[in-house]
Parts: C-alpha cells; sequence; structure tokens
C-alpha cells in the first residue's frame, strides 16, 4: 500500500492488476477502509486495474477533526486520480461510498465509464431524524468509544443467520469499526445526515448499476429504487438474503452482477 498527498491530507491507497486493463476505483463504507473489498479482488485482479483507497477519516488516510462536505471527499479522489494519471474510471461505491459516488458523476461525468451504487441512498428527506440519530451514535462513540458502535453496525450491516455462521468475517468487520478515528466517524455521518442529491440524479447521464440487499434496513430497496428511477438508464438489481454489506454476505453474486455489468 502507498499514501498520496491529496486536497491537503494523506489518502493511503492500493493498486491491483498489470496495469493493461482499463481502472476500476472501489470506495468503501463509513466506519470501513480499502479492505472492505477483499472478497472482489480476486474477480476483477485480471480484467481491470483496481484502485481502492482510504476515504478521508478512515483507515490510513488523514482524519482531520473538522466538518466534512461531499465535494470535499470528490476532491481527494480527484487529486488521487490526477496523481496516479488515471484519466477515467469505472467507480464502484457502497454505502457512503455510493455517495460519494453520485457526486463524483455529477462533478466530472467527463471522467468516469460505467457507475456502481451499492446499498445507498441519496437522500433522506425533511424531518426524517437522521441528523439527530446521527448525532446520537456520534455522542456514544465519543463517551464509549468506537467499541460501543461494533454490536448494533453489525446487526444493521448482516442478517442474522449470516452474522451467526461467519464468526471470523464478524471480527473482521469488527476490527474496522473499533478502528475508525472518532474523527472520521462523526465528520462522515454528519455528512451522510446532509445527503440530498435525489433532485439532480436526472443529470447523471453515466451507464448506472445500483445494488441492494434485499434485507438492508439502512438503506433498503425502495431508496435504491428511488436513485434506479432517478438516473436515465440505471439497472436495478436486489440481492437476495443479504444485507447492507452485501459485497462481503453475497460476495459470489456481487461479483457476477459487478462484472457483467462492466463488461
Amino acid at each position: 500500500m502507498a499514501t498520496f498527498k491529496s486536497n491537503g491530507i494523506d489518502i493511503r491507497y492500493e493498486v491491483q492488476g498489470d496495469g493493461r486493463g482499463p481502472w476500476l476505483t472501489l470506495c468503501h463504507s463509513l466506519a470501513c477502509d480499502l479492505s472492505m473489498w477483499d472478497d472482489q479482488l480476486n474477480a476483477l485482479g485480471s480484467r481491470y486495474t483496481v484502485l481502492r483507497y482510504d476515504i478521508r477519516g478512515h483507515g490510513g488516510s488523514g482524519a482531520p477533526d473538522m466538518p466534512y462536505s461531499f465535494d470535499m471527499m470528490v476532491a481527494d479522489l480527484m487529486g488521487l486520480l490526477d496523481g496516479l494519471g488515471v484519466e477515467r474510471t469505472h467507480f464502484c461505491g457502497l454505502s457512503l461510498g455510493g455517495m460519494i459516488g453520485q457526486h463524483f458523476a455529477l462533478a466530472a461525468p467527463q471522467r468516469l465509464d460505467r457507475l456502481v451504487l451499492c446499498s445507498t441512498s441519496s437522500g433522506y428527506g425533511a424531518g426524517n431524524g437522521i441528523g439527530k440519530l446521527w448525532e446520537q451514535r456520534i455522542d456514544q462513540a465519543r463517551a464509549e468509544g468506537m467499541e460501543a458502535m461494533v454490536e448494533g453496525t453489525l446487526g444493521r450491516w448482516f442478517t442474522e443467520p449470516y452474522r451467526f455462521e461467519n464468526p471470523a468475517v464478524m471480527e473482521r468487520i469488527a476490527t474496522l469499526i473499533r478502528n475508525t478515528p472518532l474523527a472520521g466517524y462523526a465528520g462522515c455521518g454528519r455528512m451522510v445526515a446532509s445527503l440530498d442529491t435525489t433532485e439532480a440524479l436526472c443529470a447523471i447521464q453515466t451507464p448506472t448499476m445500483v445494488l441492494v440487499g434485499e434485507e438492508d434496513a439502512g438503506t433498503p430497496p425502495a431508496m435504491a429504487e428511488v436513485i434506479a428511477r432517478g438516473i436515465p438508464g440505471a439497472r436495478l438489481e436486489v440481492l437476495p438474503q443479504a444485507s447492507h454489506l452485501c459485497n462481503v454476505e453475497q460476495a459470489e453474486l456481487f461479483n457476477e452482477l459487478l462484472l457483467a455489468f462492466l463488461n
């Protein structure tokens, strides 16, 4: 892995592939890091030059204690792409990564080939209480540490049978959650609460696939349907027996759908 100074902070990233295939950028969820995509690498690495990176506030990237914005996240990504000499890329983002992907598609469509938005939302609507919910989570994390966020987050991210049958995976993801810097968790949580791209989706002209787990309660299929209806020509795929981190819980099907769309 390496780091690159982009938009004033260090961004940790990793590139895999022989450099001859098209670029594919992978953008992870809040409270994860680039290793969230481990289950995708074998399927993708032989066909694509895969760039995965830690977003601001996560993993090995800088985590300044300041307000975060989606414009800031796009600037971080664009600076990294520029530094690596990447003119165009496919983009796949999950949850917060999908929110960043929407803003990237709106800000720099000339840099995108195909867009995959997974387990994500375009906004929560007025009076939904999402801001209060995130402030409660941030207050708890500040008072008790990120360990206090692990159990509830895993419960939202995976179906109960999968959690029970895959303790090693649960511990791997739990480690990502507990290692998330508080500044990154707070900055990104408040940023998520501000999300509002629904009315702008019609301006996204990039070929797009929207993926969602059938049992995702945090960003349910209804939210995916809003995005798929909003983006002209977007394709919607619902993964059975999967919750929020559908790329982990249904990795084989996720990889099949991703490759079929990109190819």
